[in-house]
């Protein structure tokens, strides 16, 4: 059985207390000139407390709504000492969510259907609306151009099991689906994001390619610069979920961005807008890198050759999200607000990014692929 320690345990690059340490400068500016909502709603938010969640309650806030934490308050407990916080746990104990209203619930934090048809069974007749975050990882056949809301999702051979793997990620999320929209029926809305970006990911799946372009010199691209990406910054998703909040919006919306198709090109290319670091991009063939064992996605973060079954991977239609009212800042804001975080973490963790290559690695591989050019 999976328990929420177990799952935490898995995640913990999601966030930590360094990732929040100069959590005001790097990130509260974004929200100084939101105008205040004219009809305040009482939102609660399992989680909070870490990437995602943090900017909802940030922005929340600055709209004027009045915000509870469901949590275990083991994490960045220091945060929004203004906000009620309620204590619990998404495996065994929802005993301080019984008997209470909010107007709206954003559930970030289960990838355990049993979590969600507990919290949302229980939350049914006390809320509005249930905003659960899915992923796009619910998406069963990668090789379709321009999914959208209706493409098939994962299916779980057996459904009973609770281990979150990488494996059954995407098919467990498509469950919690499923049971949310059982407990709040068109009262329930599906946020499925992408890889989301900017300051206190911890991850580094974005992160990455900032602060090596940042660090200038010959940078190590991966693939085809025609490979498309897609990414969204955590604020935009963020705001635009408080918003479908104020609207009462239900449904299944892909989220990720940005609006335009962008290439890998496209996106290292204005990473280094948002730099004065002197930088040129070596562009090495996947088969090579393959070669090399050096593997996408977690080496070459953002990046998934579109190899047979993976065509329409980061090429997801998202067209009904921005319809309601999805936008995206530059990239170069997202770079820079990147950059500037990483910088005030301590040298300990600057020094250890959870992905991408090092120093030393990317240069072995680069001298390998002049050495076969010449």
């Amino acid at each position: 059985m999976s328990t929420r320690r177990s799952f935490l345990g898995m995640s913990a690059g999601v966030g930590g207390a360094a990732g929040f340490a100069m959590l005001r400068p790097n990130t509260m500016h974004a929200w100084l000139n939101v105008p205040q909502t004219d009809a305040p709603l009482r939102i609660l938010i399992l989680g909070g407390t870490r990437f995602l969640g943090v900017a909802q309650v940030q922005y929340a806030l600055a709209r004027g709504h009045t915000v509870t934490l469901f949590n275990r308050g083991r994490t960045n407990t220091h945060l929004f000492p203004e906000v009620e916080k309620l204590r619990g746990d998404r495996n065994d104990d929802l005993t301080a969510l019984q008997g209470r209203e909010w107007d709206v619930v954003i559930d970030n934090s289960a990838s355990v259907p049993r979590w969600v048809e507990q919290s949302a069974g229980l939350l049914r007749n006390s809320a509005n609306q249930y905003i659960y975050v899915s992923s796009l990882s619910v998406i069963a056949d990668n090789s379709i151009i321009g999914s959208d809301e209706t493409t098939a999702v994962k299916q779980l051979d057996d459904p009973t099991v609770e281990q979150v793997t990488g494996g059954r990620y995407g098919g467990m999320k498509a469950l919690c689906e499923q049971r949310a929209r059982e407990a709040f029926g068109d009262r329930a809305m599906v946020v499925r994001p992408g890889l989301i970006v900017g300051p206190m990911d911890n991850t580094d799946r974005f992160t990455y390619w900032p602060i090596r372009i940042d660090r200038g010199g010959e940078v190590m691209a991966p693939g085809n610069p025609t490979h498309h990406v897609q990414i969204i910054d955590v604020r935009d998703l963020a705001s635009w979920m408080v918003r479908m909040g104020e609207d009462n919006t239900s449904g299944v919306y892909n989220a990720t961005g940005p609006a335009s198709p962008m290439s890998m090109a496209e996106m290292l290319y204005g990473i280094r807008a948002a730099t004065s670091a002197n930088v040129s991009f070596t562009w090495v063939n996947a088969d090579f890198l393959e070669q090399h064992e050096v593997r996408p996605w977690s080496h070459m973060p953002t990046w998934i050759p579109p190899r047979e079954g993976m065509e329409g991977f980061s090429r997801v239609n998202c067209s009904k999200a921005i319809a309601a009212g999805l936008t995206f800042r530059p990239l170069a804001e997202t770079a820079s607000d990147t950059i500037t975080w990483f910088k005030t973490l301590p040298a300990e963790r600057q020094s250890e990014m959870g992905a991408g290559l090092s120093a030393e690695r990317e240069a072995e591989v680069l001298a390998a692929w002049q050495a076969r050019a010449g």
